[in-house]
């Protein structure tokens, strides 16, 4: 890429905190840490960070020790992240903040506890928008966090903000925007672009879990090796790893097949969004948001995720194992709001006399962990109910 003159070795591109466009509540600048760095401190100190370690991957925490966790997920979506960040000579430190809370919003059981979620919210008021873990991530770091004497929330930057909402229907965009004009809203709705460092957390969360979501299948038994074969990449780095380490099997073959998978489809993500970077030149970061997507993989790398995708819905996610998981959790997400909506002195306070109480009761439940919710349908609904309890 051509030398530009930049700020401590970022291309003028990036997005730099010394041009950041604020924290919506003013604050005077740290001594010692600049405001993306500040945001990712505030992050990792929230407590919805902490509740993300007993939060669902795919498989649920009681399943096994060694299965990703939305922490753990969030910890390898970040250092993908930084690499990436730091080859197009962006922004780490802003990518690690949007890695680390991208998350933050998810309900306990993974996408059956946002399913069902969403399904009761869309039943209870059908105007309300329903349930997006996207924007419920939004409201942990605007609203939800109770850490500050001065401020709901955490306050974070506006890069950062932008950053964590990655997808947002026009309802709730159109919301946003009438609350905070030309924030974070606005982009959903002009169909314009988030920063460089938001594009690439939006990839590195795709390439990882579509890499660690093959490692777990296979850990739990749910997957087979030889199942993987089937994917043309897979094959190729399967043969690629035997050449290069004859006799080589087990556990060992599969890390070594993934680590080529994963550095291939890294280096792919690094080399098409530098020349994408290079014809494009902007001058800026608003000039990166306004040129299209300029963070992107080859059209051979895309169609190799989307394979992989295809794959793990078929052949992992709709497992009848998983599917039977799955169901039970719902069930749990299911009564659990129905049983707070009924009878709101149920709920602790301050969350039982927050209104509306169907948004209260959203929030409270999404900020569970799964075992939290687990025990709160035993002591709402007595053990054996959900299928689940005696997983506690």
């Amino acid at each position: 890429m051509t030398p530009v003159a930049t700020q401590g070795g970022l291309g003028v591109w990036a997005s730099h905190a010394a041009q950041s466009r604020g924290r919506r509540r003013p604050e005077p600048r740290a001594p010692n840490r600049d405001d993306f760095q500040r945001d990712r401190d505030r992050i990792v100190h929230s407590t919805a960070f902490r509740r993300l370690v007993y939060k669902t991957q795919v498989f649920l925490n009681h399943e096994g020790d060694l299965f990703r966790t939305r922490m753990t997920h969030s910890i390898e979506v970040a250092q993908l992240a930084r690499s990436v960040a730091r080859a197009l000579r962006l922004n780490e430190d802003l990518c690690e903040a949007i890695a680390l809370a991208h998350d933050l919003g998810h309900t306990p059981f993974g996408h059956a506890g946002q399913d069902a979620l969403d399904a009761c919210l869309r039943a209870a008021q059908p105007d309300g928008g329903g349930f997006e873990h996207n924007f419920q991530s939004l409201r942990v770091v605007d609203e939800l966090e109770e850490r500050y004497p001065d401020f709901d929330g955490l306050n974070l930057t506006f890069e950062a903000r932008e950053g964590i909402l990655k997808h947002c229907s026009p309802r709730h965009a159109s919301a946003l925007e009438a609350r905070e004009p030309g924030g974070v809203g606005r982009r959903f709705l002009d169909h314009t672009q988030p920063s460089l460092e938001a594009q690439v957390c939006n990839l590195a969360d795709e390439i990882a879990y579509n890499t660690h979501d093959i490692d777990d299948g296979v850990r739990s038994g749910l997957l087979a090796y030889e199942q993987l074969l089937a994917l043309p990449a897979f094959a190729q780095f399967h043969r690629e790893a035997l050449g290069a380490f004859p006799g080589l099997g087990g556990r060992r073959l599969l890390f070594e097949v993934l680590r080529r998978t994963l550095s291939a489809q890294v280096h792919d993500l690094i080399g098409c969004s530098t020349a994408r970077i290079q014809e494009c030149a902007p001058a800026d970061a608003d000039e990166a948001r306004r040129s299209g997507p300029l963070v992107l993989c080859s059209a051979e790398g895309a169609e190799s995720a989307r394979a992989v995708k295809a794959f793990l819905r078929s052949g992992l996610y709709r497992h009848p194992r998983v599917v039977q998981t799955t169901e039970a959790a719902r069930a749990v997400v299911r009564d659990l709001f129905g049983a707070y909506t009924g009878d709101p002195s149920t709920l602790p306070a301050p969350h039982a006399t927050r209104r509306p109480i169907h948004r209260a009761v959203a929030d409270y439940i999404a900020g569970m962990t799964d075992r939290f919710a687990l025990r709160e349908h035993v002591r709402l609904f007595g053990a054996g109910r959900s299928g689940l309890a005696h997983e506690l």
